[in-house]
């Protein structure tokens, strides 16, 4: 069944789906879970049950009895896939394959003994060990589990060590301590407290904490390397890249966080608050949705945190214990206990709920943006305005940036957006004439008087507003330009400095701090990334231009007209010596391209 039989309302879900990893599932016309499925893209995998007929014929029977979707973004492939995992589990949906049992991905035990050991398990037991993971790449844990065998001396036996026993003496050395694989726990030869250094030293590396593993693993590849066991040091690349791949462990599913709920906000400052809720079971995600409120008084958080909680009890008989959250609600809920995390799996959960909840707050804009681009339009130009302390809509902005390298061919660039997108035919280059070497502060000046005296003149509109890139100093640079031209206070210039988040106004020497999930940002941001790249580009391309230029003017009777006509053909100096004398002749003649053969000490065989 093609996607054009299915529902309005499918299609819309389907076509504003974001390219990042999650989970996605299928419902039947009764509301029931028939399908748990993991993706890298979201919108890639889900799109391709619809644009073609399948070669396995249960594959179409689950496409046909499709009538809704949902879906969770994670932060990760990994974590999607830990997801997947527990959903099935949960859902038991009928086009899955089904879990039998907990036991589907091994996890690394650190027991809870004298001399505790580190092993691969699929088995819990509740003795006070812990337990990290899970590791979905078993691959992964073994890797994990070799190098904390190389960096820290930990027991493998299953030997009974107490106090007694080593009083006794029962143990007897083994060929792990020969080899120094083991410090001899069962004879007490190790005090228990340098033991209990290697222990806390390996929890943080099982808790995601990867760096000292990845730096002795990078110098033991160098080391390796410089002694010509290339083989060797493959083999620690291959650890290395798999440890790279699997920096930090999913919280997807955890065995610190049993049953708890969370609430993550998505609060840009504007009327639309988001907030998402999610259920975790026996460690793992079982259940996300999203709430959205209009502010009608200026309502806080703790107030819609408060209506969040009581719609979600109502609406699934949710029974709440412990709720991770942001700050707690304003009105006291007996028997409910609020965790505002600052660190670990709960504050990791924390924000994989925000990010749910500012990922429907993304598609709502995506569905208001494809339906009425017009009010889509207003409401990004009406948060700017807020932002920015305009007195009008800016529907014109541009955006200036300076290029240089070591003081070579300075030029600017000038980027135009309208109506919140870029206007790429709008876009100009700047080529700094009066300002002798590395001043951006003088090129700053130098380009808005040259742009703004120019669009007077032709009687062109102004923008409501000019973003300059590089904070206080271009910002005065800038407004000194515009007071020379009576524009101060006519046009709005503000100044970004390097890092996006903050916003200099003249004037005023304490800048503004975007939100950083604003929507504001993301122009700005978008403003800037434009303005840089257009710079870049035409400083490599004048570059490459002098350099050609300069080449052939040093080749005797090769003029200026025949420089330009190569010059317009090859574009660089590189592009000419790979040329042929064929190609080179085609453009100046055979007589020529003799000449410049041997001017650039080309091979003619």
């Amino acid at each position: 069944m093609a996607l054009h039989d299915k529902s309005p309302e499918l299609k819309e879900k389907i076509a504003i789906l974001p390219d990042t990893p999650g989970v996605y599932m299928y419902y039947d016309s009764a509301g029931t879970v028939i399908y748990v499925g993991k993706a890298k893209n979201l919108r890639r995998r889900v799109s391709s049950y619809f644009n073609r007929t399948h070669d396995v014929m249960r594959t179409n029977i689950l496409v046909r009895n499709i009538a809704d979707m949902s879906y969770i973004v994670v932060p990760t492939e990994q974590d999607a896939l830990n997801l997947e995992n527990s959903m099935i589990k949960e859902y038991q949906p009928r086009y899955n394959v089904l879990l039998k049992d907990d036991k589907s991905y091994p996890w690394i035990a650190v027991t809870n003994e004298m001399y505790p050991r580190v092993f691969l398990t699929r088995q819990h037991i509740k003795d006070g060990t812990r337990y990290f993971g899970p590791y979905t790449n078993t691959g992964v844990a073994r890797t994990v589990l070799d190098l904390i065998g190389k960096l820290y001396p930990v027991r493998t036996c299953r030997l009974p060590i107490t106090p007694d026993y080593i009083a006794k003496g029962k143990g007897r050395l083994c060929l792990q301590y020969h080899i120094k694989k083991c410090r001899g726990c069962c004879t007490g030869a190790i005090d228990r407290q340098t033991y209990a250094g290697y222990i806390e030293r390996i929890r943080q590396i099982l808790r995601g904490e990867t760096g000292e593993l990845l730096a002795f693993l990078k110098e033991r590849m160098q080391e390796l390397a410089a002694e010509l066991r290339f083989e060797e040091a493959q083999e620690l690349k291959e650890k290395y890249r798999l440890l790279e791949n699997y920096r930090s462990k999913s919280v997807i599913v955890s065995q610190t966080v049993s049953d708890v709920d969370v609430f993550g906000f998505d609060d840009d400052g504007s009327n639309d608050v988001y907030i998402n809720y999610m259920h975790v079971r026996r460690g793992a995600v079982v259940r996300s949705v999203t709430l959205r409120y209009r502010r009608s008084m200026a309502e806080e958080r703790p107030q819609l945190l408060g209506y969040a909680m009581e719609e979600i009890r109502q609406s699934v008989g949710a029974e709440f214990g412990e709720v991770i959250v942001e700050e707690p609600p304003e009105v006291e809920m007996p028997g409910v206990t609020f965790t505002i995390p600052r660190r670990g799996d709960k504050a990791k959960l924390l924000e994989v709920s925000a990010r749910n909840a500012r990922q429907n707050r993304l598609d709502d804009l995506k569905h208001l943006e494809r339906h009425n681009p017009e009010e889509r339009t207003s409401r990004l130009l009406e948060r700017i305005k807020a932002d920015f302390r305009l007195s009008e809509l800016p529907r014109h902005i541009e955006c200036f940036d300076n290029s240089n390298i070591q003081g070579t061919n300075p030029v600017a660039s000038c980027v135009v957006f309208r109506d919140g997108k870029p206007a790429k035919r709008d876009y100009r280059h700047f080529n700094i004439k009066t300002v002798v070497g590395p001043d951006d502060f003088a090129s700053m000046r130098e380009v808005l008087t040259r742009r703004y005296s120019r669009m007077m003149a032709e009687g062109e509109a102004l923008p409501q507003l000019i973003v300059v890139d590089g904070g206080k100093g271009q910002l005065s640079a800038a407004v000194e330009a515009l007071d020379d031209m009576g524009l101060r206070g006519t046009i709005a210039v503000v100044g970004i400095a390097k890092r996006l988040e903050e916003i200099y106004f003249p004037g005023d020497s304490v800048p503004l701090y975007i939100d950083k999930n604003s929507e504001t940002l993301r122009v700005v941001q978008h403003l800037r990334d434009e303005a840089h790249r257009f710079g870049i580009t035409h400083h490599r391309n004048r570059r490459s231009r002098n350099a050609i230029s300069s080449e052939l003017d040093s080749i005797k009777g090769i003029g200026p007209a025949t420089a330009a006509a190569l010059l317009a053909e090859f574009k660089s100096v590189q592009r000419l010596r790979n040329a042929s004398v064929e190609q080179i002749a085609a453009v100046a003649g055979p007589a020529k391209a003799a000449l410049v053969v041997a001017g650039l000490g080309k091979d003619t065989e």
